[in-house]
């Protein structure tokens, strides 16, 4: 006998659909049966051949946030499950930092996020079923700079916490993945100012490497399935070792 497809059956909507990290989920979950729903800030960046439907629209723009959620339950349907993958930052240092900036990467990685998110939360409750993965950073666990997006990326590890405890018994579940670093097109702007970069970064990572967008998707896969349906309010770090603890200072220090 021949098992369907795990998520067959299933609509996902996935916010950064076209980014590196966005198009690995897609994949996966679309090759795992799921109907795949894409948004993102440009038609352009939604050409994967994985999506079924897609809706664009602008984290900071909050009546382009209502005008999709609307269009998104009307055409769509309330979705099986929510992946928040979008995301983006370039202050990367306090020294960095002005209130203009501030303002954009709060606006951009929490408060959009929590906007768009929230009704369609509400929508699933509503239903009495439907699990949540925040796709966050281990910038919210520990500092590796990025001052203003990690105290965004802190508030969506507290939202999805609000979730799973408020809305459990509605359901619900709302589970975060934490990425280490990826090499996606996130990354270009620090090569081009310095092509060892990468090497220098592996160094730090227990594994010896930095994850691929892949091995982040399966990680986002178990959370968002029936496999993970006892795991709720979990922050999950997919970071190659990195949160575990400081390498270096095992080969400086106490290796030296």
């Amino acid at each position: 006998m021949v098992s369907k497809p795990e998520f067959a059956g299933k609509t996902v909507l996935v916010t950064g659909a076209g980014g590196g990290l966005g198009s690995a989920i897609v994949a996966l979950l679309a090759a795992r049966g799921a109907r795949v729903i894409g948004c993102d800030q440009s038609a352009d960046q939604l050409v994967s051949p994985h999506l079924a439907a897609r809706h664009v629209f602008d984290l900071l723009d909050r009546t382009s946030i209502e005008t999709t959620i609307a269009d998104i339950l009307e055409k769509d349907g309330t979705p099986d499950i929510l992946i928040n993958n979008a995301g983006w930052t370039r202050a990367e240092t306090l020294a960095a930092l002005n209130a203009d900036k501030i303002e954009h990467e709060l606006d951009l990685n929490l408060t959009g996020v929590m906007l768009f998110a929230d009704p369609l939360i509400k929508a699933m409750s509503a239903r009495g079923s439907g699990s949540i993965v925040f796709i966050s950073s281990v910038n919210a666990i520990s500092h590796f700079g990025n001052p203003a997006y990690a105290a965004a990326k802190a508030g969506i590890n507290a939202y999805a916490k609000a979730v799973a405890v408020e809305l459990g018994r509605s359901g619900l579940r709302a589970n975060v993945v934490c990425p280490g670093s990826i090499r996606t097109a996130a990354w270009d702007h620090r090569l081009a100012k310095n092509p060892d970069i990468l090497g220098k970064l592996k160094r730090l990572y227990p594994l010896g490497r930095i994850v691929d967008a892949t091995e982040v998707a399966e990680a986002v896969a178990f959370l968002a399935s029936e496999r993970a349906s006892g795991i709720t309010g979990a922050v999950v770090p997919v970071d190659a070792g990195l949160t575990a603890g400081f390498l270096p200072f095992i080969d400086d220090i106490l290796g030296a």
